[in-house]
């Protein structure tokens, strides 16, 4: 069975403005502007491996529909991509399949506490689709809400005015006696 990656190069299709194409796949990655400064900078980007060819298309799908370019390539599970380090022993048939992980210098010292962190590698929903896994029934509550009402659409909602402090009670005709 033939495995795939989708490679990205930071392209963006004609007819999306760039700045739009790189907020939407910031979007789609939920990524920072660090980020996408290394995903728009024309390298080469793994965005995902080992994948099935639908699985591969649904991530080209998502990518072209935020507005960028990237390809579907075929895994070559033999050779090591110009991109990867050499392996570190010389018989890599003995050692379990290795994944190329990309890494990034860290921004700051809080980050450089989670560069050697390996993230479980979660798929990517299609768009539109119910993120829930099941709807729990509740009971509705036995509140009494006909007090409330809500402004119409479109309406200024400004604090309302409070009322005029009480006046003062008239004690003119009162006096003190000292005995």
């Amino acid at each position: 069975m033939a495995v795939f990656e989708v490679v990205f190069h930071g392209r963006v299709r004609p007819e999306v403005a760039p700045e739009q194409a790189r907020a939407r796949i910031g979007q789609l990655f939920q990524v920072g502007e660090r980020q996408l400064d290394v995903l728009f900078s024309g390298r080469r980007i793994v965005i995902k491996q080992g994948l099935d060819q639908a699985a591969a298309e649904k991530y080209r799908q998502a990518i072209e529909r935020a507005g960028a370019l990237c390809e579907i390539q075929i895994m070559d599970e033999g050779a090591a991509s110009a991109d990867a380090p050499p392996p570190s022993t010389p018989s890599p048939a003995a050692q379990p399949e290795q994944r190329r992980v990309e890494t990034l210098a860290p921004r700051d010292e809080f980050m450089a506490a989670f560069s050697d962190v390996e993230a479980p590698d979660l798929p990517l929903a299609p768009l539109g689709a119910d993120m829930q896994d099941s709807y729990a029934e509740h009971a509705p509550l036995d509140l009494d809400l006909s007090a409330f009402s809500l402004a119409p659409p479109g309406s200024d909602l400004q604090q309302l005015s409070s009322p005029p402090a009480p006046t003062a009670p008239d004690t003119s005709h009162l006096s003190v006696e000292q005995e």
